[in-house]
């Protein structure tokens, strides 16, 4: 029984400590109630490949900050694609016994760093807040209408607050 968190980054521009975001997402997948024989995927890539994957399952151009895909158990589905309003965990039988593949969080730091700058944080508190939010979709959550975006963003914070803001209490790696 374990709860896996694959971490790694495939980018130069602005290194990461992966082990330190791999905790985090941990964290908030525990707090969310999954606490084993689950997988997720947090990858950090460059600008490049993160515009051809929100072109290819978004339909989108240009890079953007991060992105969900979630993995589910429906059948009639052609593969990944983030944001397409996925029911999250609780439509697979995780109490089965089986091993749950949640899905992969994609996060570009470049553009990261560029939306720290925006909205005036640390690049480290904004790799936090994607990967906070890219856990939260691969889990169900989603922003497309207010009320919905308001209570992810709620939860956004509430986990922040306690996970990361509070890291230097929990003695995360950096």
């Amino acid at each position: 029984m374990t709860l896996d968190i694959y971490a790694a980054d495939e980018q130069a521009d602005h290194p990461v400590a992966v082990e330190r975001w791999a905790a985090l997402a941990r964290s908030v997948l525990e707090a969310e109630g999954i606490v084993s024989d689950t997988e997720v995927s947090l990858l950090f890539i460059d600008e490049d490949s993160i515009a051809a994957l929100n072109e290819r399952f978004l339909d989108k151009q240009g890079p953007t900050d991060v992105l969900s895909f979630p993995i589910e158990d429906e059948v009639d589905r052609s593969g990944r694609s983030p944001d397409e309003g996925g029911t999250g965990p609780a439509s697979i039988e995780a109490a089965t016994g089986r091993h749950l593949l949640l899905g992969d969080v994609v996060i570009c730091p470049t553009v990261a760093a560029r939306n720290a700058v925006d909205h005036g944080v640390t690049f480290d508190d904004e790799i936090a807040l994607l990967v906070v939010h890219g856990i939260l979709h691969l889990l169900g959550m989603d922003h497309m209408v207010d009320d919905e975006a308001e209570r992810m963003e709620r939860r956004e914070q509430q986990l922040l607050d306690r996970f990361y803001r509070a890291a230097p209490l929990l003695d995360l790696p950096t």
